[in-house]
């Protein structure tokens, strides 16, 4: 059963999230509303750095007692049309503090100005960069949410094939890995989700794919050959439309040797853990990403 408060946030997001056309909505006021409601300041202990030159864009999120050399790599979510650094301060400041490492979360070009494969071009791009500052790739976590889950698939999938060095492991949120759409959730879950419709994940695709094969293994990473890929902790709660999409995920991850833990929540919203501090279960999450994280730093096998 979700606490109080997770409840009194799935009430809050059927109100003001779910009854609205999001796959209809201008891109352009969807990112600057996300933004507007992101934390302004950081938590004591994490300072900010924005990237805004070069073709690395982003921001740092350092937190004081991480141990030098660890970092984070994250993607945030938003369907490839909206999300960035800035909205997703809650949970990368969480992750930076908990885990004890830097978070360096990117701003890629979105759809559908720039529709696929720009994003993954950017991913792979600025894992590239952080690799050419001396970054250690065993000390290195990718993670994302949602569209960031699917990208930072597509981006270690990218990676081993263009012969770069595997991170240490992937943190996943509510990963999108389908852009052919075709999990049963999606209708299964369509009125237990707080957030989304069926619609708006099924339109939200072609925005991002632009008649790009929605099979194409670095658009749906739930189609791609997975052997080879370090091991990967994924998050989902039963009751989102997207659910099928990290179950599938986990028995194709497991059918090929790759580590693969899976946690479910039951009846939280899509990226819970971006209301840590607001809900017991988003604190428990982010904690449970922490020690996952904590063990692959240490060079742990198993998840």
């Amino acid at each position: 059963m979700p606490s109080l408060k997770a409840n009194i946030v799935n009430l809050y997001l059927k109100w003001s999230f779910k009854r609205h056309p999001l796959h209809l909505l201008d891109p352009e006021k969807l990112r600057a509303g996300t933004d507007k409601i992101a934390p302004k300041t950081p938590p004591a202990g994490i300072t900010i750095e924005k990237r805004n030159d070069g073709a690395v864009k982003g921001e740092w999120h350092r937190s004081e007692n991480a141990e030098a050399g660890n970092l984070i790599f994250y993607l945030h979510g938003g369907g490839y049309v909206f999300g960035s650094a800035k909205s997703h301060r809650a949970v990368t400041f969480a992750l930076a503090a908990a885990s004890q490492a830097d978070v360096f979360s990117l701003n890629y070009r979105m759809a559908p100005e720039h529709p696929f494969p720009a994003a993954v071009d950017d991913a792979l791009n600025a894992y590239r960069w952080l690799l050419d500052q001396a970054r250690e790739p065993q000390r290195i976590i990718v993670a994302g949410d949602s569209a960031g889950g699917g990208l930072a698939l597509a981006l270690l999938l990218a990676a081993r094939d263009h012969g770069l060095p595997m991170p240490a492991g992937a943190v996943l949120y509510s990963p999108w890995t389908d852009l052919a759409t075709c999990g049963a959730s999606l209708s299964e879950n369509e009125k237990t989700d707080v957030m989304f419709k069926k619609v708006y994940i099924v339109e939200g695709a072609k925005k991002y794919l632009a008649g790009a094969n929605p099979q194409a293994p670095l658009a749906s990473p739930l189609y791609a050959d997975l052997a080879g890929l370090p091991p990967v902790l994924t998050f989902a709660s039963d009751s989102e439309v997207l659910y099928s999409d990290s179950v599938r995920l986990h028995e194709r991850l497991n059918a090929v040797g790759v580590s693969s833990q899976f946690i479910v929540e039951k009846g939280l919203a899509h990226v819970w853990p971006i209301f840590v501090g607001k809900m017991p279960e988003a604190d428990r999450s982010v904690a449970q990403s922490a020690e996952f994280i904590a063990k692959r730093f240490g060079g742990a096998d198993a998840p």
